[in-house]
């Protein structure tokens, strides 16, 4: 299986390629997006449509590991994080790659065994897990991380999530059973409305 780890940012995009042969993980290519912060966002979001949908194309990843949304205390960065996420989210589905999405806690926890760990601690246990000569720049670990985080736990993940369609089935399901229930309600109260009438007619 061949992951692609994505660190979304509308400064520095991080990106990076893991495969997993057997049991072996194997680092393939990582890289950082780099953006003027001086220029328009809408301007930045389309050169990361470019940038990263040349990513894809070149590697052609069977599933895309993004960073879940999590509580920012600036709005406004915040809000460049969601628009970045929406591009991202928006090329992997349109290259019908699946999503897999991984809050920064879960990240942290699979690959240095600590919710809690330091950024360069995850870097270091990435270019350990990886055998990487070097230690990769933040943004890029931080996408490696995701990538290696679902080669590691995304079939567990997978199996303890109810599938889409067992999930639209249950709501179906309590649906028609809710309307058979309003019905029979229904038809239970009609012999008293028929004598309601009746009795209206008498008078």
């Amino acid at each position: 299986m061949l992951a692609l780890g994505i660190d979304p940012g509308t400064l520095h995009l991080g990106w990076g390629v893991v495969s997993r042969e057997g049991n072996r993980l194997c680092h393939v290519a990582h890289g950082i997006i780099h953006l003027d912060g001086k220029t328009a966002i809408a301007s930045r979001l389309a050169r990361i449509e470019v940038e990263l949908g040349a990513v894809i194309e070149r590697h052609q990843p069977e599933v895309g590991s993004v960073e879940s949304l999590f509580f920012h205390k600036d709005a406004q960065a915040a809000a460049k994080l969601g628009h970045a996420r929406g591009v991202v989210l928006l090329l992997l589905a349109r290259a019908g790659i699946e999503i897999a999405e991984y809050p920064p806690a879960r990240v942290k926890k699979t690959i240095a065994g600590s919710g809690q760990a330091e950024k360069s601690q995850v870097a270091m246990m990435v270019r350990a897990l990886l055998a990487l000569d070097a230690l990769p720049a933040a943004d890029a670990a931080d996408a490696l991380a995701l990538a290696i985080t679902h080669l590691r736990i995304g079939a567990l993940m997978r199996a303890l999530r109810p599938s889409e369609t067992e999930s639209e089935n249950r709501v179906s399901a309590n649906g028609l059973r809710a309307l058979l229930g309003k019905k029979r309600r229904t038809r239970a109260s009609a012999p008293s409305m028929l004598k309601a009438l009746k009795l209206s007619k008498i008078r």
